[in-house]
């Protein structure tokens, strides 16, 4: 018997850079014969930092209530989940507790998205690529993904090789490697995410190979489409499916912050 289907990264209006209501993103879900989903909405940060691309502090208690709403109207027909997709930015991890403390989250995503003051996945800032060592840049970069996985913020961590997404693949992937070992050390999942087949590197998050040294490592994977308008729910699943247990890998959903799968 096939496990429960979930897409567990989905965002909302809130975040200033998404569109539909929660209540599309849930109708698109069970359209697409899902069993259930999890909004993980980019959650409010200090004001200086990323402040266009989240929502507000002020913000979160009606993220809460909206997606509470759904959870109601969907009762019986679709399992939906509160989450939040995390930054880590060293300096920010008070911060980020408080507001993982404010609620009870069923998942939490500890993604990174900036080196330093660049935020290397925004197409604005794509040109800085030219100027950066690309062996340098991944070693910084999972050095950061260490530093989330050890921080004991998170449940899993996001779109693990993000930085690939324009097509600057990294020269020779052991800075990944020991991230991996450190995720398992850690306990943590793998984000799953289909969104790299909608980017221009045309490749999910996870690449194939970091697929099997994942699986290898019994790290998990929770499938998100990291949709910010509803047609993208489930995006790509199937292929997502067939990527992950063609290496024998396995899915997990979290609720209540607990891993199921």
């Amino acid at each position: 018997m096939s496990p429960p289907l979930f897409d567990s990264h989905l965002h909302t209006p809130l975040c200033g850079h998404a569109t539909g209501t929660p209540r599309e993103y849930a109708q698109a879900a069970l359209d697409a014969g899902l069993s259930g989903l999890c909004f993980t909405d980019h959650m409010p940060m200090p004001s200086w930092y990323d402040a266009p691309w989240r929502m507000r502090r002020e913000q979160l208690a009606q993220y809460v209530d909206e997606v509470a709403a759904v959870q109601a109207e969907f009762a019986g027909r679709l399992e939906v989940r509160l989450g939040l997709e995390a930054d880590f930015h060293p300096g920010t991890e008070r911060f980020v507790e408080n507001v993982l403390n404010a609620h009870d989250w069923d998942y939490v995503i500890g993604s990174v998205h900036y080196i330093g003051a660049w935020g290397f996945d925004n197409p604005e800032f794509v040109a800085e690529y030219d100027s950066r060592d690309l062996r340098g840049l991944y070693r910084e970069y999972y050095l950061l993904v260490e530093g989330a996985a050890k921080s004991g913020l998170f449940d899993s961590i996001g779109h693990l090789d993000l930085p690939k997404k324009f097509g600057h693949l990294d020269p020779d992937g052991y800075a990944a490697l020991h991230a991996l070992d450190v995720v398992a050390e850690s306990g943590l999942s793998l984000d799953f995410n289909t969104a790299g087949w909608r980017k221009p590197v045309a490749e999910a998050y996870p690449a194939p190979n970091l697929t099997r040294a994942a699986a290898e490592r019994g790290i998990g994977f929770v499938l998100g489409s990291d949709a910010h308008r509803p047609r993208e729910v489930g995006f790509r699943f199937t292929d997502a499916i067939k990527q992950i247990h063609d290496v024998g890998g396995r899915i997990v959903t979290y609720e209540g912050r607990g891993r199921h799968g």
